[in-house]
């Protein structure tokens, strides 16, 4: 059947390809042969070689409500609810992903989530009412626009870990630690296209609250600290190669012993990060200052690289709402701009990622 009457088939994904992101789910519902075509995940790729596909940034993020002080005048503050906010940075607009069906209280608190190709995948975290540790996997797909469930987690109770993903189809959940707080050196690879789980060699250091970056085509599994060490951040990383599937080791691969939750890949390749009040690039073996943080910015939520610019969301004092601001890199004197961001998307952002749909 053609997918457009009187057209070949090529011209008519040509066309398909170039429709935006919010109209994939109603062109989907079209009819069957649009909605095969659309779910393809050759279309996606079609797509991005066509410089089609469009960024997206989610983030698990505290819903705000209006607190009444007793002078009598109001205020917003982040509630302990949480929800998928997302931002389209090309025109500035925020919506909320429409709530897990599954989850009536919001996302669990302290889960993680990942971008793999047009699904944004929601893996563990606790319950927000009863905190009990959660292995569930919640799938959203922005081509559909609906969820749909994955296989659980499998092994032992994991908070704390990092996770990241290949853009294409897997992803990589490393380290964290169990109901007893031991911190985790197991891995595990989650293949979001064949909804499968498999283990994955330990790694030789325990790694609670590291982060998973795709770098250069593989896996570091950067910093994060030993049970015994509890909050005393190792410089060192780890990194899988997902095609020998074997590790190597880098010491030394930060320069300080800070949190790595701010690390991320940049537009050029290169690692970027927030260190001591800068932002901070990886040159080779070294790390060299990029820029200054913005004068309101003390505590850093989430960095990340999008179309040329560094996007930060953080604030000055951890009870106050979050802030964004973009650092655009091809300026030549760069500075901090605040992004306008209406007032119930300032919450405590938890978690955050970027990807291309």
């Amino acid at each position: 059947m053609d997918l457009i009457p009187g057209l070949p088939n090529d011209i008519a994904i040509e066309c398909l390809i170039r429709l935006p992101i919010d109209q994939f789910s109603k062109a989907a519902s079209i009819c069957k042969t649009w909605n095969g075509e659309i779910t393809l995940p050759e279309f996606r790729k079609r797509r991005k070689t066509s410089g089609f596909t469009r960024p997206v940034l989610a983030m698990v993020q505290a819903m705000v409500a209006t607190v009444k002080k007793p002078q009598g005048d109001t205020t917003l503050s982040s509630t302990q609810i949480y929800r998928l906010s997302i931002c389209d940075p090309e025109n500035g607009c925020w919506y909320d992903l429409p709530p897990i069906p599954e989850l009536i209280d919001g996302l669990p608190n302290f889960c993680r989530i990942v971008g793999v190709g047009s699904d944004l995948v929601v893996i563990g975290g606790c319950d927000p009412v009863t905190w009990r540790v959660m292995d569930c996997v919640f799938i959203y797909n922005f081509i559909s626009g609906t969820w749909r469930r994955g296989a659980d987690m499998p092994g032992q109770q994991r908070l704390f870990f990092g996770c990241g993903s290949d853009s294409d189809q897997v992803i990589l959940v490393a380290g964290g630690h169990d109901d007893e707080k031991n911190a985790l050196k197991s891995v595990l690879l989650y293949d979001v296209v064949k909804d499968e789980w498999v283990t994955v060699p330990d790694m030789v250091m325990q790694r609670d609250e590291c982060k998973v970056v795709f770098h250069e085509g593989k896996f570091h599994v950067i910093g994060g600290y030993p049970t015994w060490a509890q909050g005393h951040f190792e410089k060192n990383a780890e990194v899988f190669d997902f095609a020998t599937w074997q590790w190597s080791f880098e010491d030394d691969s930060l320069s300080v012993n800070n949190s790595p939750h701010t690390c991320t890949e940049g537009d050029d390749g290169r690692l970027y990060m927030c260190q001591d009040g800068d932002v901070v690039v990886k040159e080779h073996a070294t790390w060299q200052m990029v820029a200054r943080l913005p004068a309101q910015i003390s505590n850093v939520a989430y960095l990340t690289a999008c179309q040329g610019k560094l996007i930060l969301v953080g604030n000055e004092e951890y009870d106050e709402l979050h802030s964004v601001y973009a650092l655009d890199m091809s300026e030549k004197v760069r500075a901090w701009i605040k992004v306008e961001t209406p007032d119930e998307y300032s919450g405590h952002v938890q978690f955050g990622c970027y990807f291309e749909i």
